[in-house]
């Protein structure tokens, strides 16, 4: 683990996993400056996993996503003191703005957020809208009818688990590193190097599974992990077909998103989710622009008219 900012009096952090210098390295020169911002912001750790914290020869062994449910045994090894984490995937980019994480965290639960559940989209059409888009603008080969489509129910059912009510995206996970390491460290070693999934051995359905079966969540909102392929193809389909190629235009359409949420992510493997090794998000023009409205919304209106006004 590498600590690139210690923990503050806060004793709170943010982890990640990037092991290997191409996934740092994508990591640190496109993630990594949003995220120092708002770790500064409330005296947040930031640290980062760069080694695989069990022998690739263990027979639990397992792609490194699954290895954030070994984050909160490994930090009580470390000379630092962390007491809750946000663990988060190394595709997503903070607005440095967003309010702190842990605020609304009860260390007694696990805080997920719900990609199925109060989100401000129709599951249904915005998944049709991925496939429609995929379909027409990236290859003919994409389906217009598959997994994407299976109710939670039956991907619950699919991995030979019990049905949960709801479903999250396991890019965010905020937990107690004292009150949940062991049950952490559990989950892990329940399933081997074997382990069957939807996502090619990931860990997404069985954490589900496990968390929700224990019981103890906070559900945070969805602007704590917008999904890209969410926001582009309802509000910037045009990314699809044109503006493809369009870096600036781009680059634009992610900084309004970020305008609008706290964390977003780039989930996924078509090119949509690759947007954000662009790199650049808020230069300081937009940087700035991005400050005079946080500003701006701290300010009182009163609704008092100004007589009719018309452009220059």
């Amino acid at each position: 683990m590498k600590i690139l900012i210690p923990t503050g009096k806060s004793k709170n952090a943010i982890v990640t996993i990037a092991i290997g210098d191409e996934y740092y390295n994508k990591w640190i020169n496109n993630s990594y400056p949003s995220w120092k911002r708002y770790c500064r912001r409330f005296d947040l750790g930031l640290i980062v996993v760069d080694q695989d914290l069990i022998s690739v020869d263990d027979i639990v062994w397992k792609k490194p996503t699954w290895q954030k449910m070994l984050i909160a045994e490994s930090l009580e090894k470390l000379p630092i003191k962390v007491n809750n984490v946000c663990y988060l995937d190394t595709d997503i980019l903070i607005n440095h703005y967003a309010p702190n994480i842990f605020d609304k965290y009860d260390e007694k639960t696990i805080g997920l957020v719900s990609q199925i559940k109060d989100i401000p989209f129709n599951v249904d059409i915005v998944h049709r809208r991925i496939s429609f888009l995929r379909h027409t603008h990236y290859s003919k080969k994409y389906p217009l009818d598959s997994s994407i489509f299976m109710s939670t129910k039956d991907v619950f059912k699919y991995h030979k688990v019990d049905a949960q009510d709801n479903y999250a995206c396991m890019g965010l996970i905020v937990f107690n590193v004292c009150n949940h390491s062991s049950l952490m460290r559990s989950w892990f070693d329940k399933y081997d190097r074997n382990v069957e999934s939807l996502t090619g051995g990931g860990d997404e359905p069985h954490i589900n599974y496990e968390i929700q079966n224990w019981g103890h969540i906070t559900w945070f909102d969805y602007k704590f992990q917008a999904l890209w392929i969410y926001e582009i193809s309802t509000k910037y389909p045009f990314l699809y077909n044109y503006g493809r190629h369009d870096k600036s235009l781009i680059k634009e359409c992610i900084e309004a998103s970020l305008m609008e949420n706290y964390f977003l992510h780039f989930a996924g493997s078509w090119h949509e989710s690759d947007m954000w090794k662009l790199g650049d998000i808020f230069i300081e023009k937009s940087k700035k622009e991005l400050y005079n409205y946080y500003r701006y919304l701290k300010i009182p209106v009163t609704g008092n008219p100004c007589g009719q006004i018309k452009p220059d």
